[in-house]
């Protein structure tokens, strides 16, 4: 039912910036604004990034086959990642043209840039809305979400820039408050590119501390030790662990798995497990061979 509402609320984001975006695209060139063509470039992402999520999602709801056991839930995170990496490619598509309008900046049609700079902002404020609950828990709408809202700073960019040359006719205040918008991106991209890689890595996920699992599992009764203790994230809700779990000679197997089992899913949301239950006098026995 989560994701069934989550692509719902991307199908909705999609079709309001997919609208948008033409609007703007030929605003842009009609007032000769940097600012709202590059909001309008922006813009495309955002319809390219909320795509890819929408099919990402649904690619993650497939089943397992013999050759992708996992599923097809890492679609999500590769999504997430490229979502990111495009944001980047924008920037640099922004610092380029900015660069070559800094020296000699055009003149700019300042009224109606700031009245579709504004329309845009009403647009982007909507889709950020739409896609606001549930972006926190998942890197891929996570990536939907960023995109908007770095679109939506690209937006109140366009209408202080446009202000400006309105009021003043510095027109050099396009190029640059482009180029500052271009920074906020980067900035607000970063820990998307950053979490993606950390879990395509299978590094720890975020808010788990390892030490703190280990001391959890060797709590349960039964338990006198953890080694070999590994945790992952297939995608950015579904968390995975492995380990070797010494059980305290005379210890009743059964019972110490589900106490283990039930401790990790209540207190670290871990649901897939596999653990090896090992007794203490096997160990000393391998101990004493090494």
């Amino acid at each position: 039912m989560a994701r069934h509402n989550e692509t719902q609320r991307l199908k909705w984001a999609l079709a309001i910036s997919t609208i948008y975006f033409f609007a703007e695209l030929i605003a842009g060139f009609l007032t000769n604004s940097l600012a709202l063509l590059s909001d309008a470039g922006h813009m495309l992402s955002d319809i390219g990034a909320l795509g890819l999520s929408l099919f990402a999602f649904r690619m993650s709801q497939r089943p397992a086959t013999h050759q992708s056991t996992y599923g097809f839930h890492r679609i999500e995170i590769l999504a997430a990642l490229f979502n990111g990496l495009t944001l980047w490619l924008i920037v640099g598509i922004i610092f380029a043209a900015a660069y070559n309008r800094v020296a000699q900046p055009p003149i700019v049609e300042s009224y109606g840039m700031v009245v579709v700079a504004v329309l845009g902002l009403g647009v982007n404020i909507a889709a950020a809305l739409i896609l606001h609950r549930g972006h926190r828990h998942n890197l891929n709408l996570r990536g939907a979400f960023l995109h908007v809202v770095s679109d939506a700073v690209g937006s109140v960019g366009a209408i202080v820039a446009g202000l400006i040359m309105l009021f003043t006719g510095w027109y050099v205040a396009d190029p640059l408050i482009s180029i500052l918008i271009g920074l906020l991106i980067l900035f607000s991209s970063w820990s998307l590119v950053k979490e993606s890689l950390s879990v395509l890595m299978q590094a720890v996920p975020k808010g788990i501390r390892l030490d703190d699992v280990r001391r959890t599992i060797e709590s349960v009764g039964g338990v006198s030790k953890v080694h070999d203790l590994h945790v992952w994230a297939v995608t950015s809700d579904l968390f995975t662990l492995s380990a070797h779990a010494v059980v305290e000679n005379g210890g009743d197997f059964h019972e110490v798995l589900n106490g283990i089992e039930d401790t990790l899913k209540e207190r670290f949301n871990i649901e897939h497990t596999t653990i090896q239950l090992e007794t203490e006098s096997r160990e000393e026995k391998e101990f004493k061979a090494f």
